[in-house]
């Protein structure tokens, strides 16, 4: 009997090898091609150069209209999908095992289920483990149906038959093909598979929600195609000793990327946070030396978060650390502090955390950062209900931040008082109960700082 053919196709980019090479031809990455069996070929498409040509339309005579948005009954879930989910839209969520996916979903499924049809595809537990989850969740007398199975060609005829507006495949990593002999999970079946799906879901206009599993890196494991196919994707974050959990959405057709739903696992599920911002910030009776709150902007939403700092007296190669910021960053503030500030840690131990595990990728953190390293040095704390926020250059310019006034506005609905920021930031109209002071330069800032 002959001997199936191997092939090895990188888990990254999907590229192929007829033999196995530690780096991939196509991305680069090392250790990431594994082996399945090679598809003989049908020879379907021999007459493909054949096909006639399809009707061409102009771009400014095609109709266009807003999608409309059906809500899931969880509002923060529903900020981080741009309103709602969309008829025929297929959206993608991971995160770690044990995080809460599978929770979210089955409890966004059961409000859905009061006015649309669900089904819940379950490849991962039975049937019977999934009603536990719903009785110890409390959702008694919920109508999310249920079916346990792996076989694409019998989800696909379900689909088909019960014809839901929404169904969710737990997980897309289980599912396979009959029309392929690799394993399932395997790079070929997770791809075929998500565009059978994606198909389906845009010709019979089914919300399709796939659940993926993650590598050791915390990224989607499978190809990066499966992230290209889909209308949307959700990574939820946070730590498992954490009751809180982040879900931010990386790419989403139908609304704005980078925004954030907070959520807080209790015994009866996961429940929206509406004021996320008093997570991040700690309660501290009196102000301590090396804390600054700053206003950061997630998607639309303005989030305080508290910066802490601790400068201490380090040996000859000082260490530099970072949680929640870059590391690269917080190496550079230190270099512009000392050149245009005067202020010196060449040797000193620096170490910088944002408080409640959230990630702050954005550089208008810069002047938050440096006032907190500079009253850790000093022992000196900023005075109460103070905050800034702001993007310092090499220069030691300090340049304006987006959408300066909301941020200005949500720290003064909050009872913050004291604020420096850029002077472009400042608004025409003076805000109540809110003393701004605009600064230009580093030293500037810290010039103020230190004089309130």
């Amino acid at each position: 009997m002959a001997k199936d053919k191997s092939i090895y196709t990188c888990n990254e980019c999907g590229a192929s090898s007829p033999k196995w090479l530690g780096k991939c031809p196509g991305c680069g990455a090392w250790n990431t091609l594994v082996e399945s069996i090679a598809e003989s070929g049908t020879g379907k498409n021999r007459f493909q150069s054949l096909a006639k040509a399809q009707p061409v339309a102009t771009l400014s005579e095609i109709e266009a209209s807003d999608v409309e948005r059906q809500p899931t009954g969880i509002d923060e879930l529903d900020r981080v999908l741009g309103g709602g989910i969309v008829e025929g839209g297929v959206v993608l969520i991971g995160g770690d095992p044990g995080i809460g996916k599978s929770t979210l979903l089955l409890q966004a499924l059961d409000s859905l289920s009061r006015s649309v049809k669900t089904l819940y595809v379950t490849g991962e537990e039975s049937g019977a483990q999934v009603a536990l989850r719903s009785r110890r969740l409390g959702l008694d007398g919920s109508q999310v149906r249920v079916l346990a199975e792996i076989q694409l060609e019998r989800i696909l005829a379900t689909i088909e038959a019960e014809q839901p507006a929404v169904c969710v495949i737990d997980s897309i990593q289980t599912v396979y093909s009959d029309q392929l002999s690799s394993a399932p999970g395997s790079v070929a079946q997770v791809r075929e598979c998500a565009a059978h799906l994606t198909r389906t879901a845009k010709a019979s206009g089914t919300t399709v929600v796939l659940v993926g599993h993650v590598t050791k890196e915390g990224t989607l494991a499978g190809p990066r195609v499966l992230e290209h196919i889909v209308d949307t994707v959700l990574y939820f974050e946070g730590d498992t000793h954490s009751s809180f959990r982040l879900v931010r959405a990386i790419k989403n057709r139908f609304g704005a990327v980078n925004e954030i739903g907070v959520f807080a696992m209790t015994e009866r599920g996961l429940k929206g946070v509406a004021n996320p911002s008093a997570i991040f910030l700690s309660t501290h009776g009196d102000p301590v030396p090396g804390s600054c709150v700053l206003v950061t902007l997630e998607g639309t939403r303005p989030l305080l978060v508290e910066i802490q700092a601790l400068v201490d007296a380090g040996g000859p190669s000082p260490r530099r650390l970072s949680v929640g910021l870059e590391r690269d960053r917080l190496a550079m503030m230190l270099a512009v502090l000392h050149r245009h500030a005067g202020i010196a840690a060449f040797d000193q131990d620096v170490f910088v955390n944002a408080v409640g595990g959230v990630r702050i990728s954005e550089p208008a953190a810069d002047l938050a950062v440096m006032l907190a390293i500079q009253g850790s040095l000093r022992a000196r704390a900023l005075p109460r209900g103070f905050f800034a926020f702001g993007e310092v250059g090499l220069a030691g310019e300090i340049r304006p931040a987006p959408r300066g006034q909301e941020r200005l506005k949500e720290a003064a609905k909050l009872g913050f008082s004291v604020a420096v920021v850029p002077k472009a930031n400042v608004p025409k109209k003076p805000i109540e109960g809110l003393t701004i002071h605009a600064v230009e330069r580093i030293e500037e800032a810290i010039e103020r700082v230190r004089n309130l």
